[in-house]
Formats: C-alpha cells, sequence, structure tokens
C-alpha cells in the first residue's frame, strides 16, 4: 500500500519561543556559528517551508534555538488513499457514439 508522507517546517514558532522575532536576528547568530546565508535566505528559511536543508544548518538552528531537530520539522504519514473504479460505467456501443459525432456543414449558395 502506498502512504503519502509530509511535514511540517516550525521554526518561526520556535524562534517565538526564544524571543527572536526576525530573520535579522538570526542572521549573526548563524554567522557566529560559520553558516554565511544572505538576510533574503534566512528570510526565506523563516517565512517558508524548504525542501533541502542541510545538517550544518539545521545543526546550528538547533544550537541557537537550545532544540532538537524534532522540534523544528514534524512528520506525517498516512495510507494513500486507494482510487475507486466508478460503479455502472459501461463503455458506450459504438453505434451510440456514432450518433455523437458532428456532421460536416453544407454551405448553400446564396442565389
Amino acid at each position: 500500500m502506498k502512504r503519502k508522507v509530509g511535514y511540517s517546517w516550525l521554526l518561526r514558532d520556535v524562534m517565538a519561543q526564544n524571543r527572536i522575532y526576525t530573520a535579522t536576528q538570526l542572521v549573526p547568530m548563524l554567522h557566529d556559528r560559520g553558516i554565511g546565508l544572505s538576510a533574503s535566505q534566512v528570510h526565506r528559511l523563516v517565512s517558508g517551508t524548504p525542501e533541502r536543508l542541510s545538517l550544518q544548518v539545521l545543526s546550528a538552528l538547533c544550537d541557537i534555538l537550545e532544540c532538537t531537530p524534532a522540534d523544528l520539522v514534524t512528520t506525517t504519514a498516512e495510507n494513500a488513499g486507494v482510487r475507486k473504479a466508478a460503479t455502472g460505467d459501461v463503455p458506450a456501443p459504438a453505434a451510440a457514439v456514432a450518433k455523437l459525432r458532428p456532421r460536416p456543414a453544407r454551405i448553400l449558395d446564396g442565389e
């Protein structure tokens, strides 16, 4: 059975718990730990949900915020719904389909 997995990025919440309210406050703290991200990169990290994140950055965030990776990322997994076939769908007979086809238009001369 297929599984549908997802995650939630909780960096902004954890930052607020530590009284860090802007991405610009986070930039020098990351630089102190050897992470050279620009202010715009840190802003995107804080305001969005990253698809990829280096373990160095994750480790630095955990050190700054005194938390674990589990505090920053929550995961979800559930069984994907199986598509059910519609009941009563029977292919239309060829004769019925032929009736539905458009007929070519006949243009009459206006004489």
